[in-house]
């Protein structure tokens, strides 16, 4: 990076930079980090099974959400990509993870699923390539990748939805609560620069997700409703889950 700043670009990487990479997750050793997480398939961590959010499940039975191109940010292993392509949708996965899109990319060839998978930093994804891959889509899909950001970069989150979701399309969101003793950190926004790290990710209120994304129009937010061990679903309760549409 050059050393003085000339544009919203330099900023953020400037900010980006003042994390510890250690404890951050969006730095330039981030993949890195996520690559080491996603090693051991074993571990017993909760996303790590082969289930689709319940709150994804529950807006395509509602007819809330219907087959089209779809976008999941931070796919991980891919379920949610999965269970979308097995009803139709065009699906397109990005995540910075190399790990994470080959245990994905194995999982969607042992299913016979045609899924468009992307390691990448999705929010440096240009216009004209998200054009490439498919865009814009009529559902940007997030379970997860939200809350794992640093606050500076809400700002590059809000400018992916301006280049890639269409209009009418859809954002549905999962994200850690406010309140909730298994969820992320509820520090300010400025104490997460002067301890230079994310606590683990960032908890969210209702009233703080209803501002940032008050450009769009909301449809649904609650808590994730709590899924059993044998459920189809994935479900934990310290998640908000949330839907919202961009007008037409």
């Amino acid at each position: 990076m050059h050393r003085n700043i000339r544009s919203v670009d330099d900023v953020l990487r400037l900010m980006d930079s003042l994390f510890a990479p250690e404890a951050d997750r969006w730095t330039a050793d981030a993949a890195s980090w996520w690559d080491g997480f996603y090693t051991d398939r074993s571990r017993p961590v909760p996303f790590f099974v082969a289930k689709p959010d319940e709150n994804l499940a529950s807006y395509i039975d509602r007819g809330l959400l219907t087959a089209g191109r779809a976008l999941d940010l931070g796919c991980g292993p891919g379920r949610n990509s999965l269970y979308l392509a097995s009803l139709g949708f065009q699906v397109d996965a990005v995540d910075l993870s190399p790990a994470a899109v080959a245990w994905a990319g194995e999982r969607a060839r042992e299913a016979g699923a045609d899924i468009r998978f992307r390691c990448a930093d999705a929010f440096a994804l240009t216009e004209a390539e998200l054009d490439e891959m498919g865009g814009p889509y009529d559902l940007i899909h997030d379970s997860g990748c939200f809350h794992h950001l640093p606050p500076h970069r809400r700002v590059s989150y809000l400018s992916l939805l301006d280049r890639a979701l269409a209009p009418g399309g859809h954002l549905a969101l999962t994200a850690f609560a406010a309140g909730d003793a298994g969820s992320g950190s509820e520090l300010p926004d400025a104490e997460f620069y002067r301890a230079s790290g994310l606590q683990g990710g960032l908890a969210y209120t209702p009233e703080s997700l209803r501002w940032i994304f008050s450009d769009l129009t909301e449809v649904e937010l609650r808590r994730m409703r709590d899924e059993p061990a044998d459920s189809t679903y994935f479900g934990e309760p310290f998640l908000w889950t949330a839907l919202f549409r961009r007008d037409a």
